[in-house]
């Protein structure tokens, strides 16, 4: 389905049902078809699942990409009459799923943000990232190889195989990244106060658990969950435990007062 918002027709997926709605933000890799592992499950579990397309992404046609992530995410939102909800990121959804906490915390009931680099601009933690991914040679390598462990591509062929076909159905040439509407720095995640689940593999490469622990002390309250013999892609590589311990997270903070 198509939504249209300012510069941009969104293409989205909407499961339906009268359950808080969850909505889903894809990787840099992917799009909404990323997502086929989550939406039965979550509509399964009695809640209204949304994916959508960023610019530059799958089915979504828009003017230009200079037009800040968090901004379309408010206008789907309104569009489709969503007052609060569930927020969950994976990878530089993580990035968008952090921006829009900061930008309007008021629309969020629960945030979960998974195998995400964050989008921080500290120095110190830039660094850590360069030593973590050397440019060019990481660059150069095959998506599949960055962002899935290797221990599922040594166990699922087929899984690998589609994750692939998938990624490259998901992203077209030469699309530019959407801005932040935030500068992001780690200071600015202590004012998140919204409930917040932090996610990563152990074999991540983008964020190993020292950099999710970084994360976690900045934002009171969260939780962290380490998942193993997982690498960059915990939606797709364990997508029975990624739904799990995100369905346990949504229940317990639909409980709390």
């Amino acid at each position: 389905m198509f939504a249209d918002i300012p510069g941009a027709r969104i293409w989205y997926e909407d499961t339906g049902g009268h359950g808080a709605a969850v909505v889903l933000l894809h990787a840099g890799t992917g799009s909404t078809l990323m997502w086929e592992r989550q939406l039965p499950a979550l509509r399964e579990a009695g809640l209204r699942a949304i994916a959508y397309d960023r610019r530059g992404h799958g089915r979504t046609e828009s003017e230009s990409c200079d037009v800040p992530a968090v901004d379309d995410l408010r206008g789907l939102a309104n569009r489709l009459g969503l007052t609060r909800f569930h927020l969950v990121g994976t990878a530089a959804g993580g990035i968008v799923a952090f921006d829009f906490a900061l930008s309007h915390p008021d629309r969020l009931l629960t945030l979960t943000v998974a195998n995400s680099i964050g989008g921080m601009q500290d120095e110190e933690y830039l660094a850590l990232q360069r030593r973590l991914r050397p440019s060019p040679q990481f660059d150069a390598l095959p998506a599949e190889v960055r962002e899935l462990g290797p221990a599922y591509r040594a166990a699922d062929s087929e899984g690998t195989r589609r994750w692939i076909e998938l990624e490259h159905a998901s992203r077209r040439a030469g699309a530019k990244k959407q801005p932040p509407r935030n500068t992001l720095k780690f200071a600015a995640l202590e004012a998140i106060r919204v409930p917040t689940l932090l996610i990563t593999g152990d074999a991540d490469l983008y964020t190993p658990p020292p950099v999710l622990e970084l994360f976690r002390r900045r934002i009171a309250g969260s939780t962290s969950v380490v998942l193993q013999n997982c690498g960059h892609s915990a939606y797709w590589e364990q997508a029975e435990v990624f739904n799990s311990t995100l369905l346990d997270f949504l229940s317990g903070a639909a409980r709390s007062p």
